[in-house]
């Protein structure tokens, strides 16, 4: 019997390179668009990533925000008009009181140490209640606001006492009502009394 050989004539011969270019280019053009389609991929992924951690500040930020007011009922709203004419008024009131620590702590600045005092009378000019302006003095007449009684040892210390006395923003119309000399046991003494008025409510500097 004689032998025959199957296999195609094809499957025997070698391929030239001429015959592997396409297959080439093929494989290359392939590997180009997978390279592609790779970076094209990673941007895409690299760019939602960085949106969805926007995402997450701005819900962060949104987070700690503080609630917006809830509106104001007619209640609150009268309440709150109550509340500021209460305010007005004490402001008012407070605007026409005298500062008594503030004319004290003046006076005791200015008080010269070789004089000492027996009494101390003072009033204000206006009723702390009353926004109506105090009456004007008359001239000549004796100041009321201010009194003072004490002892010095000679009228140079009066005349020191009342120059000190005249300089305080708080106090006008400084005089002297009476000024004679006096013993206080073996020492000889000098008895004064120095009237003033004070000033109101917004006149001191």
């Amino acid at each position: 019997m004689r032998a025959v050989n199957l296999l195609p004539r094809d499957a025997r011969a070698k391929r030239t390179p001429a015959e592997n270019a396409p297959i080439l280019v093929g494989l290359g053009l392939l590997l180009v668009v997978s390279i592609a389609l790779s970076v094209m991929f990673l941007g895409a992924s690299s760019s939602v990533t960085d949106k969805r951690n926007a995402l997450d500040d701005a819900k962060a930020r949104l987070g700690v925000l503080p609630p917006p007011p809830k509106a104001q009922s007619a209640v609150e709203a009268g309440l709150a008009g109550e509340q500021k004419a209460r305010v007005d008024a004490v402001t008012s009131a407070l605007s026409r009181r005298v500062s008594w620590d503030r004319v004290l702590r003046e006076f005791a600045t200015v008080l010269p140490s070789d004089v000492w005092l027996t009494s101390l009378s003072a009033k204000a000019p206006a009723s702390p209640a009353s926004a109506a302006p105090a009456a004007p003095v008359a001239p000549g007449t004796a100041p009321t606001g201010f009194t003072i009684n004490g002892y010095t040892y000679s009228q140079d210390g009066v005349a020191r006492l009342l120059s000190r006395l005249s300089v305080l923003p708080d106090l006008h119309n400084v005089q002297l009502q009476t000024s004679s000399l006096s013993k206080v046991g073996r020492q000889r003494v000098v008895q004064f009394v120095i009237l003033a008025d004070v000033s109101p409510p917004g006149a001191a500097s």
